[in-house]
This record gives structure tokens, sequence and C-alpha cells, in this order.
């Protein structure tokens, strides 16, 4: 079920980016995945679940995914997603 929910958001990446290729769009839906359940868990939020997370990424997809290669050009908690 995991796999199908990262491997659905990543195919939506590439829709919105044609910058990257399917392994790459894949590791940055599983770094935002990640990034977003630590960020929670660091600020003391009950965890709601893989619905929830799998909803913000989607959203995050859909408002910045056709410039998340350029952001991580300047990030470097990212940067190594262009390799």
């Amino acid at each position: 079920m995991m796999e199908e929910k990262l491997d659905r958001l990543a195919k939506t990446l590439l829709a919105k980016n044609c910058e990257l290729t399917y392994d790459l769009a894949r590791n940055w839906v599983e770094a935002l995945w990640e990034d977003f359940e630590t960020t929670r868990a660091k600020a003391g939020r009950s965890y709601e679940g893989q619905h929830i997370t799998e909803m913000i990424v989607a959203q995050w997809i859909q408002h910045y995914g056709e410039k998340l290669h350029e952001f991580a050009s300047t990030n470097e908690k990212f940067k190594h997603l262009l390799k």
C-alpha cells in the first residue's frame, strides 16, 4: 500500500516536472514524506497517519512540483536529489 502511494505521488510529480526522471521524482517524494513526518514529530505533534502525510505531499507537488529541481539547487538539505 505504501509503495502504491509513493509511486502515485512520484508519477504526479513527473507530470508536473519534466526535468525529473522517475527515480528522481520518487526520491523527491520520499524526501518530502520523511521531512514532513520528521518535522511534525520534532514539533511534538501527534502522528495522524499516512493519509495526512500523503495529502500534504500531494499539495506540495501541486504547488511546487514544477520548480522542485530549482529549489534543490539552493538548499543544502535537498541538493543530493539533483544527483
